[in-house]
């Protein structure tokens, strides 16, 4: 007689199939949870590193150039 949680299935032992709520996670479907929470949270909330800088209030070239002509 095989142990709880089997059934013999032509002479060998087997065991007995899950339910669907206790069926194991898929590692791709974990992996792509993982990277699409990544990129959202890259995209919502993360850091500005790809930001632009701020615009700076130093004289441009032209200005430079025409103060030193005076």
């Amino acid at each position: 007689m095989p142990e709880p949680g089997y059934h013999i299935v032509r002479e060998h032992v087997r065991r007995n199939p899950r339910t669907s709520v206790a069926k194991k996670t898929s590692p791709w479907v974990v992996g792509a949870a993982v990277v699409t929470s990544l990129w959202i949270w890259g995209h919502l909330g993360g850091s500005s590193h790809g930001a632009t800088p701020a615009h700076t209030s130093s004289p441009s070239v032209s200005a430079a150039v025409a103060a030193a002509h005076r």
